[in-house]
């Protein structure tokens, strides 16, 4: 992979898709979340994502997908999905997309980018049997609120209530498997609780990353 910086591609639509996941020229939208990839990217950037690059290389070839969604030329929107079996949430299905990932910034609200990104997921992996995420209710964070979740077409299926180990100690939050079948027979997946307590590992921008709060010499970050 290449690790140059590029200015956004102009883009031929008001509003277009992009699958940045082999594009060289979109390489940093890999590593960064939308909000921080205007930034310079350099090789300190590439070295300090090491953990996120591993990942990367393991899944791309086992169906990863990340795309962002540029509007006026803008990127506004992004989402990222997996088969479950090599997804880092530890969600177990068969045949199962995991929705690792799903963003649309402030400035890019009010026209239905959310769905859109979702419709697109749909259709890239239309043989899916379903797709799952993970929602969060009542955390200090902003991503992936339950309520978001359901508003996109997920619904609750499983949830328990944890408490971080190291911030806002004695706050419980919950956190839901949320599910989205492809047809009404499908049946919903199920999750590893065990490895649930441990956090994410895929993306430091993710509200359960395992490294935030100074965890990384933890197991469990996570306790009921």
């Amino acid at each position: 992979m290449s690790v140059k910086f590029m200015a956004d591609k102009t883009v031929s639509s008001p509003v277009e898709i992009i699958d940045v996941t082999e594009d060289p020229e979109y390489e940093r939208f890999l590593y960064r979340c939308i909000l921080h990839s205007k930034n310079a990217w350099t090789r300190v950037s590439y070295r300090k994502h090491k953990l996120r690059r591993e990942y990367l290389e393991f899944v791309i070839p086992r169906g990863f997908r990340k795309k962002v969604l540029f509007y006026k030329g803008d990127h506004v929107g992004m989402i990222e999905y997996v088969p479950a079996e090599v997804s880092d949430c530890p969600i177990i299905g068969d045949n199962v997309i995991v929705m690792n990932c799903i963003w649309v910034h402030k400035r890019g609200q009010g026209h239905n980018f959310g769905k859109r990104l979702i419709a697109h997921m749909m259709e890239d992996k239309k043989e899916a049997a379903g797709f799952a995420t993970l929602g969060l209710e009542n955390h200090w964070t902003a991503w992936m609120k339950k309520r978001e979740m359901e508003w996109l077409g997920f619904k609750s299926v499983k949830s328990v209530k944890l408490m971080h180990k190291r911030k806002h100690k004695g706050r419980r939050f919950t956190i839901h498997l949320m599910w989205m079948p492809a047809n009404e027979n499908t049946k919903p997946p199920t999750w590893d609780e065990s490895k649930l307590l441990e956090g994410t590992h895929f993306c430091e921008y993710h509200p359960l990353y395992h490294g935030r709060y100074g965890c990384e010499e933890l197991k469990e970050i996570f306790e009921k």
